[in-house]
């Protein structure tokens, strides 16, 4: 990946659990937006990897904001920093709790409005920074704190959420394919108004995995087609990369599904729900990119 910067911004102090994938999302994000950039993040695991003040691992500047504000904190600073001529990027990088359940109505607002930032969604599928409670995020059967038999409820669609609010660039990403996030953020940064990018980050003590396997975790919701790579310029949508071979063979989700520890004691049911809601996703990108829909 010799076209990414050596240059860090994400400094090797981070207080993130051993194999977080968050972190390693956010350090490809800080490489493609540079130096000139701020970041907004709400209560997440992300105000705990920062580290213990006065110190910080971040090497661009941070404001840490209530879990319902980002983006209505991101919207008054990127308007202040227009009226003063500047074009720093302004970048929201908030989990799925603070976007897809407490922060989504100032999303919606920002986004409405036309605000001119990022807002990243890196999703864990759970509340991971207070003992990884389920979320709106949460796929149906896996366990969490508050669902010690698995969920029962599916997984709420925010890509389709943020899609109807007609923005000029949306995509999703995942920590796994860091080429792939690189230059998806360039693209949102390069594109004015809002852009919103939704990346899988696979938590190691959250998904009862192994530190060294995120990665591997990652690549298989990708091939599984559990997770799949796209982008949305201006209405038009684009399946990228390892996500188009998917589109025509994939592997068994049961592959993905029996990785993780969170899925133990899943029921056939349940991953037959899966599969289908899988299925139709697929289906509906497909339509989508062929402009059949």
């Amino acid at each position: 990946m010799a076209e990414i910067p050596e240059d860090e911004y994400l400094l090797k102090c981070t207080t993130a659990c051993a194999g977080c994938s968050a972190a390693l999302a956010l350090r490809y994000v800080l490489k493609a937006a540079g130096p000139d950039t701020v970041l907004v993040v709400p209560a997440c695991c992300t105000s705990v990897l920062q580290g213990i003040y006065p110190n910080t691992a971040f090497a661009v500047p941070v404001y840490n904001i209530a879990f319902a504000a980002a983006a209505a904190c991101a919207s008054g600073m990127s308007e202040a920093f227009a009226s003063e001529g500047k074009k720093t990027n302004v970048i929201v990088f908030a989990g799925d709790g603070g976007t897809v359940d407490i922060g989504i109505q100032a999303l919606s607002g920002a986004l409405e409005r036309g605000t001119n930032f990022l807002y990243i969604c890196y999703d864990n599928e759970a509340y991971g920074n207070t003992g990884m409670q389920r979320s709106g995020a949460t796929p149906i059967g896996a366990r969490t704190t508050t669902t010690p038999g698995g969920k029962t409820d599916t997984k709420k669609d925010i890509d389709r959420i943020i899609a109807a609010h007609n923005i000029p660039y949306q995509a999703t990403a995942s920590a796994a394919h860091p080429k792939d996030l690189f230059e998806k953020v360039k693209t949102a940064l390069a594109t004015p108004g809002p852009s919103f990018i939704h990346i899988l980050v696979p938590c190691p003590p959250g998904w009862r995995i192994p530190s060294d396997m995120p990665v591997t975790v990652g690549k298989m919701a990708v091939k599984t087609g559990m997770w799949v790579l796209w982008e949305r310029k201006y209405g038009e949508l684009t399946i990228n990369g390892p996500s188009r071979a998917v589109m025509k063979k994939r592997l068994p989700l049961k592959e993905y599904l029996s990785l993780q520890g969170r899925f133990k004691g899943i029921t056939e049911k349940q991953v037959n729900e899966l599969e289908q809601q899988l299925g139709k996703n697929l289906a509906m990108l497909a339509k989508e990119e062929a402009g059949e829909c």
